[in-house]
């Protein structure tokens, strides 16, 4: 999926783009707080070579999330996933995850990593259902707050190239 597709309550999934970054940067900074991500992070992320980031955006192209994949030969990675708070528990997740999957299949890759909070409940009950495993921990690798980070890996993944 290189362009836009229609998520099943509507949204469109499109590729994240400059002019979205000031809102992507301002959502980013109201789910993540300390540990969120700068304009200047997602330019640095849109400029990088084998990284791809779509945004969900509403019929008023108002970002309502983005998610951002990296891969480099067999392996992928999640860099990055963020929903709106209003709109969470909305599928807005796991439209982005699939759209993921697909575009790291698409790339070539086997498998599909990514590091999610240890206390984000939601999140890892999504992943489980994607079908991703737990496959390490990371011992207080979320700071501030000394928050463990699970990894979670999601093979075979099954290349369309």
């Amino acid at each position: 999926m290189s362009g836009e597709a229609t998520t099943p309550d509507g949204p469109i999934i499109v590729p994240l783009r400059w002019w979205h970054l000031p809102e992507a940067a301002a959502l980013d900074a109201r789910l993540f707080r300390e540990t969120s991500w700068t304009q200047e992070t997602f330019w640095a992320e849109l400029a990088a070579p084998q990284r791809e980031y779509s945004a969900v955006l509403d019929g008023n192209d108002r970002l309502l999330g983005y998610a951002g994949l990296a891969w480099s030969a067999a392996e992928a990675d999640v860099q990055t996933v963020a929903v709106s708070t209003e709109l969470q528990g909305n599928g807005i997740g796991r439209q982005l995850m699939l759209r993921l999957i697909e575009q790291a299949g698409n790339h070539g890759a086997t498998s599909l990593l990514l590091e999610v909070r240890a206390d984000n409940e939601p999140a890892k009950h999504l992943y489980t259902k994607l079908g991703f495993d737990r496959i390490a921990v990371r011992r207080g690798y979320y700071q501030p707050g000394n928050i463990d980070a699970h990894i979670m890996r999601l093979r075979p993944l099954h290349s369309r190239n």
